[in-house]
């Protein structure tokens, strides 16, 4: 089955006017292109606006203890979101198809190492962070002081990643429609947020102060601030989001850096202007350590009106941060199978890849019924910056390479690479158990990818769409 093929419809050349557009030919079914610009900026923003920003400041600045540090810290994150932003355009420019890290490891170094990818993707990247947005999702919409004594614990988080397979899997021009107006009305809601904060500066008492007098130097500071930038990455991690669909897009290699730069340099304004406001507005020993940092700051600004209608902003945030990672996650697994790595059944065989839709909300069903929110969010951060990390590298291998290692076009994708791990050996070397979850996750990864071989895989064919040289071939 092929379903990153070429053919094109002969619909308008509105975005996602070729969402209904493929052709069953046989058993080769082959995908339109469907996704335009503006849907990719949209799916940039749902995936990065998730849980990270209204609860990762409360941590930060338990550890940091100085609101300017960890406003600070949201602004270096950015940064290096861009450039690794910057990064995957270049990989996508070279491998212009769908399946992210597992694409460009497995074409530009070795299926192994592709393979290992998509399983972090699964395990982490996804599944992990879907249920970390859901499960955030759940304690603003029933907050534990307000939740009945017939509602189990997890209830909203399931229903919410269950109905968004269903969108995803019923339709893809459905799904997509959907969240592209969901993220138009989130960005209106945070600006609102943002103006009315704006409006409270000339009377309001904004704290700014340190943590019960809390300052930290040299190593210890050093430490703290790697630990808070990694559980900001998380906040980042979608900056890569549209290379996931990339062969669901046509002209993928101009179009899909351009929403990758766009999306993520929207969010880094939005984030910094909203962390000031969570860290600066209410007294500071009132969030640090909080889960729910930006609901304090809110009442603190506004009140209890205020505070809600911030929650139900999260709310959409978080609605939105489902849904785009339940539309791009399935097309990895899809990729996989489409190489034999992964069951036959997670191909696509109508517009949307069904069965690896199905996969995917059942992971992350399970990982909301046996995860913490704290926990998930050390775990992820740390996974997905070294996976994304290590996809980064690929643009330094000589089979990829099209200029001299040390061009200028190797600037920000060095610096990205650099950044992320060194802040991931300074936050382990603080908390080295934090590493235990990662490890774990990789070498269950080559595990299985012995096994697929060993019993053969889905197919004995796959390998051969992989170019051991280095390059992608497309069939």
């Amino acid at each position: 089955m092929i379903w990153y093929g070429y053919a094109f419809c002969s619909a308008t050349r509105r975005d996602v006017s070729r969402s209904t557009c493929y052709k069953r030919l046989g058993r080769r079914i082959i995908v339109t292109k469907k996704f335009g610009f503006w849907t990719l900026t949209c799916l940039v923003i749902a995936n990065m606006i998730g849980a990270g920003v209204f609860t990762t400041s409360g941590f930060a600045l338990s550890d940091l203890g100085s609101p300017h540090v960890v406003v600070l810290t949201w602004f270096v994150g950015g940064l290096i979101a861009l450039a690794g932003a910057f990064s995957y355009g270049q990989l996508v420019r070279m491998f212009p198809e769908s399946g992210g890290e597992y694409l460009f490891l497995s074409r530009a170094a070795h299926p192994l190492l592709g393979f290992v990818a998509g399983w972090v993707s699964l395990i982490a990247g996804f599944s992990g962070a879907i249920a970390f947005a859901a499960t955030a999702l759940e304690g603003y919409v029933v907050p534990d002081r307000m939740r009945p004594q017939w509602l189990p614990l997890g209830s909203v988080a399931v229903a919410t990643i269950v109905l968004a397979g269903a969108f995803h899997g019923l339709s893809a021009r459905v799904g997509t429609i959907t969240q592209n107006l969901i993220v138009m009305l989130k960005l209106c809601l945070l600006v609102a947020i943002l103006l009315f904060a704006a409006s409270t500066l000339p009377t309001g008492d904004w704290a700014g102060d340190s943590v019960d007098g809390k300052t930290l130097s040299g190593w210890a500071l050093a430490a703290a601030f790697a630990t808070s930038l990694m559980w900001i990455s998380l906040s980042y991690s979608g900056f890569n989001a549209a290379v996931y669909v990339a062969g669901e897009v046509e002209h993928a290699e101009h179009v899909v850096p351009r929403a990758l730069l766009t999306g993520t340099a929207v969010v880094l304004v939005l984030y910094v202007l909203l962390n000031a406001v969570f860290v600066y507005a209410p007294p500071p020993e009132s969030i640090a350590g909080a889960e729910d940092v930006a609901a304090v700051a809110a009442s603190s600004l506004g009140g209890m009106g205020f505070e809600s209608f911030v929650r139900w902003t999260i709310v959409a945030c978080l609605l939105t941060s489902v849904f785009s990672m339940m539309m791009a996650a399935p097309r990895v697994y899809a990729k996989m199978a489409d190489d034999g790595l992964m069951p036959a059944q997670l191909q696509f065989r109508t517009e949307t890849p069904l069965a690896a839709i199905f996969v995917q909300v059942l992971v992350a069903v399970l990982l909301v019924l046996v995860s913490s929110l704290q926990g998930l969010l050390s775990y992820l951060g740390l996974t997905l910056s070294l996976s994304a990390a290590i996809s980064v590298l690929c643009l330094f291998l000589p089979s990829v390479r099209t200029k001299p290692l040390f061009h200028i076009q190797h600037f920000l994708p060095a610096t990205y690479v650099l950044c992320t791990l060194t802040a991931a050996a300074l936050m382990t070397t603080l908390n080295p158990w934090q590493l235990l979850g990662t490890v774990v996750t990789f070498a269950i990864g080559l595990i299985a990818y012995y096994v697929v071989h060993i019993t053969g895989g889905s197919r004995r064919d796959g390998k051969s769409k992989v170019n051991h040289a280095g390059r992608g071939e497309r069939p």
